[in-house]
């Protein structure tokens, strides 16, 4: 198991410290939610991949969606992000019914899916990729013959989100040279120029070597400060590092949710895990 970083001022770990304080210094409730799931349900063709799942976000958590191969988690998240339309349930969204919205409508609303929804180009400079997502935001993606002028208002806030995640050094290189895990971190900067309220992240340590899943968890942690995260995640450790809640899935289904000591210490969670060999929380 990592060790888990503690607050100097409040003696409470990350996840203690998101559970009580909110970006502006208030007390959060803890009960309230961001994103709901009523009853979730996905078949393909009598298969039935996902059912009846009622998932519950709190704001400002970092939530993760685990399970063994074929549990449906990865079913579940593209339920959720509306890459996939669920054959029953309901989704909420801030309390809103986004069950029916297009993705790039939910992304409006402040909900980005990681990974997917932010494009990273090869041939351009990492700062170069973070201009034209903040363009993007501002609804003027794609002009490039836009002056040099205008385009440079854009540098101060991308050097600022470049600077966050960690890859300022890296400013004037091609995304293309990146390794993976800086490549990986350059494409959460281009989400945040989106100005997300939620961020969903696709098994994020994903074919990363020790020092990048280091490199990177200490990123989502910082990001989460002031957001609401849900991710799928099959490396464990970092889901005990990181996760405020767990749901665990099997066959489609909740089996078990809480803090992580709380589903390691339900016997069937460990049978799940074990009967699927421990290294089945990968994809499914």
């Amino acid at each position: 198991m990592n060790n888990i970083q503690v607050d100097v001022e409040t003696g409470k770990t990350p996840t203690q410290v998101r559970r009580t304080r909110s970006p502006q210094g208030g007390v959060r409730m803890g009960d309230d939610l961001i994103v709901e799931t009523r009853s979730l349900t996905k078949e393909f063709k009598g298969f039935v991949a996902v059912s009846d799942v009622n998932l519950k976000v709190r704001r400002h958590t970092i939530h993760a969606l685990i399970g063994p191969n074929g549990a449906g988690k990865t079913t579940c998240f593209n339920l959720v992000t509306k890459f996939l339309t669920p054959t029953r349930g309901q989704i909420l969204f801030n309390g809103n019914d986004i069950t029916h919205t297009q993705p790039a409508a939910i992304a409006r609303q402040g909900m980005v899916r990681s990974f997917q929804i932010s494009a990273v180009f090869g041939h351009l400079t990492v700062l170069e990729n973070v201009r034209v997502a903040l363009q993007r935001k501002q609804g003027k993606s794609f002009q490039f013959w836009r002056s040099g002028e205008c385009l440079n208002e854009l540098n101060a806030r991308a050097e600022e989100l470049i600077e966050a995640v960690g890859v300022a050094e890296y400013r004037d290189t091609p995304a293309g040279e990146l390794s993976y895990g800086r490549k990986r971190a350059l494409e959460i900067a281009t989400t945040l120029a989106l100005d997300p309220e939620m961020l969903l992240l696709d098994e994020p340590m994903a074919g990363m070597g020790t020092e990048d899943v280091r490199r990177t968890a200490e990123l989502i942690r910082r990001v989460a400060a002031n957001r609401t995260i849900l991710m799928v995640e099959h490396n464990l450790s970092v889901v005990a590092d990181l996760s405020d809640t767990i749901t665990v899935l099997k066959l489609g289904r909740v089996l078990a949710e809480g803090s992580y000591a709380e589903i390691t210490d339900n016997p069937e969670v460990v049978e799940a895990y074990m009967g699927a060999g421990h290294g089945g929380a990968g994809h499914g």
